[in-house]
């Protein structure tokens, strides 16, 4: 069985559709969970610096990626096995829990799909191996950064710090594997997730020495260190000039369209995830028709 999936790209992209569809359901979880322990930690912490009790909406008992089990947020009834099938499940309770009948954000299904769908196009796209494992890896991690940072505006150091490490780790293997598009040098990634991280840094005190506010976040600097970790640094002028430019894009439509206030901050995190998704898959081919372009 394992012989004819790594021999054949659409049993392999199949494999990799179904698998990840399970992830993407675990990751609504990380998406939802992980921003309200981490305010849980930081109200614990902050509660013994200045020795007073923490405040009473912390949720008590054991909260994690693990317990307790998921409830209808509406009226509290345990979700069942059958009723967490992603995507199934939802068209099947056509949407609403199936207790109370409120209606169930469309945004679960969404993630499940929209992880299946890039971890089994990156499988087409490379191919049966451990090139295609590692940008899968890079997707599924993607997608709950990005979605954290939409939701809060931040980037969990718990997500990021492991992917530039994992990055920078799988750089070891380049004598081994070759010059692929994932197994770069180590100096290459090494150098990119420094670039990556002071480029940022660079730009952010800057702009605060001229404005006096803030421009960004240090979760983005980190983010951009570990796809500079991931992709080397000669990607990151890409993602960079990429990102900066749907930001740019998406930022003016929402002050215009929408009359959005242009002092409320607009989270970047989820502009770098997208120009390193867009840069692992057909970097090479953009600088090249940049410089094609050009010259």
């Amino acid at each position: 069985m394992l012989e004819l999936i790594s021999e054949s790209a659409p049993i392999f992209t199949g494999v990799v559709f179904a698998f990840t569809l399970l992830i993407g359901s675990f990751l609504n979880v990380v998406i939802h969970r992980l921003p309200i322990m981490m305010e849980r930690d930081w109200r614990v912490q902050a509660a013994e610096l200045i020795n007073t009790p923490p405040e009473h909406d912390i949720p008590e008992g054991r909260f994690d990626l693990v317990a307790p089990r998921s409830r209808c947020p509406s009226c509290g009834t345990l979700i069942t096995a059958l009723q967490n099938v992603p995507v199934i499940s939802y068209l099947v309770l056509r949407g609403r829990c199936a207790k109370c009948k409120v209606p169930i954000s469309a945004r679960y299904p969404l993630v499940e799909l929209s992880t299946a769908l890039l971890a089994a196009y990156c499988a087409w796209h490379f191919g049966p191996g451990l090139e295609a494992l590692m940008a899968i890896v890079l997707t599924i991690t993607l997608v709950p950064i990005t979605m954290i940072d939409a939701d809060t505006q931040l980037i969990p150091d718990s997500i990021v710090l492991p992917l530039m490490w994992l990055g920078l780790a799988m750089s070891l293997f380049h004598p081994v594997l070759g010059s692929t598009a994932l197994f770069i040098s180590p100096n290459d990634a090494i150098v990119g997730a420094m670039a990556g991280y002071l480029s940022l840094w660079s730009v952010y005190w800057a702009f605060k020495l001229v404005t006096g506010k803030d421009g960004m976040g240090y979760g983005d600097f980190k983010l951009l260190a570990a796809l500079g970790a991931w992709l080397g640094w000669q990607k990151l002028p890409i993602i960079i000039l990429m990102s900066a430019f749907i930001g740019a894009v998406i930022s003016i439509t929402m002050v215009v369209a929408r009359g959005r206030d242009r002092n409320i901050p607009i989270p970047f995190g989820p502009y770098l995830a997208l120009a390193g998704w867009v840069t692992l898959l057909w970097g090479d081919r953009i600088a090249n028709a940049y410089l094609d372009l050009m010259f």
